[in-house]
């Protein structure tokens, strides 16, 4: 994992945060590593501060949720997300006994508070805008969708409208028929 210091940005914290159970969340073990902190004194913390800590503020993976990132290769098998940048192997004979947390934004936030170090306080302010500028974006894009479905409608409308003026015209555009070819000689009238 990069050092936090170098960081320098809610992008690199951007690409740590994902999407687990509808909700935006961030791995233990990367939030431990942009507070510039371990993952086990985090943990230590949480559990000291649990009243600080609601379900809607952290939650341990379920191990089928866990298992099904690791094997998407969204997360390594240390349990951080795995970036292009980061080669996080485990050491022979390690593994992860538990599912990480999972950090909402108010949980990363009240991370930061608890841990209180100056690295923490001040790359919360990263983490508070990586989060914000996710949500302005599904926003921007829900309002996007909104008005896509909007003009789907109308055009429908417009389409079936327009299929029906083609029915109606189409007869219009038919050539007329011959006209009856008039017979040479002489014709009864029964003919």
């Amino acid at each position: 994992m990069p050092n936090a210091r170098n960081l320098g940005s809610e992008q690199f914290v951007e690409e740590l945060i994902l999407t687990v159970r509808g909700r935006r969340v961030i791995l233990a073990g990367d939030l431990a590593g942009v507070y510039g902190v371990d993952a086990k004194r985090l943990n230590e913390q949480v559990r000291r501060n649990s009243d600080r800590f609601p379900a809607d503020f952290v939650f341990r993976l379920a191990r089928d949720e866990f298992e099904l990132l690791r094997a998407r290769g969204t997360i390594s098998a240390d349990g951080r997300v795995a970036l292009r940048s980061q080669n996080a192997t485990l050491k022979r004979g390690q593994h992860v006994k538990y599912p990480p947390h999972a950090f909402t934004e108010h949980g990363a936030i009240m991370a930061a508070m608890v841990l209180s170090s100056p690295q923490a306080v001040s790359m919360s302010v990263y983490v508070v805008r990586a989060f914000s500028q996710m949500r302005e974006r599904l926003a921007a894009n829900a309002a996007i969708l909104k008005r896509l479905a909007e003009i789907d409608g109308t055009l429908l409308r417009h389409d079936a409208a327009l299929r029906d003026i083609y029915r109606k015209l189409l007869p219009l555009l038919q050539p007329p028929p011959d006209p009856p070819k008039r017979r040479i000689g002489f014709q009864t009238g029964d003919q």
